[in-house]
């Protein structure tokens, strides 16, 4: 197949976490025999933080402005058998009409983001990348969460055929490999700080952090404001290009996952991060959602703590037991969540959707 893909980035993993999913995917689709041309709006932060510049059998187009590159969008989607937009694609509406234009892609909208979507449609808030016909002109919608965000989607949006696309790890790039002494933590966090996000990071980090000063501490990510609540046994790493993801995790004796609260109240919606700490064989500590016992089961391959004291409780754990979650962990990571899994899940939803019509995209 060639899938033609107009996305947020994939060339930065700078404070997204979209980047280094496509990645994954790229290669595995590749792996598969299959072509993915990207089109990335060539975006200043972006580009001062980039860390990718060729998609893996595929290619990467950059582009300044939607008008110098929309006939080259055209010539790319008159031959492809799958024509994608995905949330916070800049041009997203521009890519949406000129898909419109052509009858033989498959065309599908893959929501990265969707309880953020939702969130903002239930508010009444308009949404840059969903056009006034909302979902109904896609052939199908894929959601990176599952739960409740499936129905939602169809009701609030249209959607006609909306399937789950969740995250998952690439176990050639996130592997163990040995720990380097100045990612060393008790207790580590990767992740692009977010305001929603800061009451269980504070709870579940912060607070730990402060009453364990013996205890090492580490966060890395980017956009942390001036009054972040540190400490002293809390460092901290701007950014961590997806290279330095693996020793930062195998350096941490143990890792936390934090969900963004309006995707946490959603459910069903386990981060790239998750599968990737798993996958180098680190032992997580995750806030609680419906539908994370699917992914891996609390207790036995990742560990859920309800508040401050759970926490500090599961940072006694001896060596053994943090090693036998670890091990669990990542025996199901590589059966059931990786990239090369979920290219498979890609091309089955690409054959299940009915090829388009004009007439079905308004044409």
């Amino acid at each position: 197949m060639k899938i033609v893909v107009f996305g947020l980035t994939i060339s930065s993993s700078w404070g997204n976490g979209h980047a280094t999913l496509w990645r994954g995917l790229c290669r595995a689709l590749h792996r598969r025999g299959h072509r993915v041309i990207f089109f990335e709006h060539d975006t200043p932060y972006y580009a001062m933080n980039r860390d990718l510049f060729d998609v893996p059998g595929g290619e990467l187009v950059l582009y300044d402005d939607w008008d110098g590159i929309s006939a080259r969008a055209k010539y790319e989607i008159a031959d492809a058998d799958a024509a994608m937009v995905t949330s916070y694609c800049p041009d997203a509406l521009s890519a949406t009409d000129l898909m419109a234009s052509d009858g033989r892609a498959r065309t599908v909208f893959y929501d990265l983001d969707s309880p953020v979507t939702l969130s903002r449609i239930i508010r009444g808030e308009s949404v840059p990348y969903v056009g006034p016909r909302g979902l109904a002109d896609f052939d199908v919608v894929l959601s990176y969460t599952g739960g409740a965000a499936l129905a939602e989607l169809r009701q609030r949006l249209g959607a006609r055929l909306v399937l789950p696309l969740y995250g998952h790890v690439d176990p050639d790039v996130h592997r163990p490999v040995p720990p380097v002494a100045h990612y060393r933590s008790d207790l580590s966090y990767l992740g692009t700080y977010s305001a929603d996000r800061q009451r269980t990071l504070g709870a579940l980090l912060v607070e730990p952090a402060r009453r364990r000063p013996g205890d090492r501490f580490l966060i890395a990510g980017a956009q942390y404001p001036q009054d972040f609540p540190w400490h002293p046994n809390i460092f901290f790493v701007r950014h961590l290009p997806p290279t330095e993801h693996p020793p930062f995790f195998c350096s941490s004796r143990l890792t936390l996952n934090v969900t963004r609260e309006p995707m946490a109240e959603m459910g069903w919606c386990p981060s790239g991060r998750l599968f990737e700490a798993a996958a180098c064989g680190t032992a997580i500590l995750s806030d609680s959602w419906d539908g994370l016992n699917c992914f891996f089961t609390p207790g036995e391959e990742i560990l859920a703590p309800r508040d401050t004291d759970d926490a500090l409780d599961m940072l006694d754990l001896d060596d053994r037991q943090i090693r036998r979650i670890a091990t669990a962990a990542r025996e199901r990571t590589l059966a059931e969540h990786t990239s090369d899994r979920r290219s498979i899940e890609l091309l089955a939803a690409l054959d299940t959707a009915p090829a388009s019509q004009p007439e079905a995209m308004g044409v």
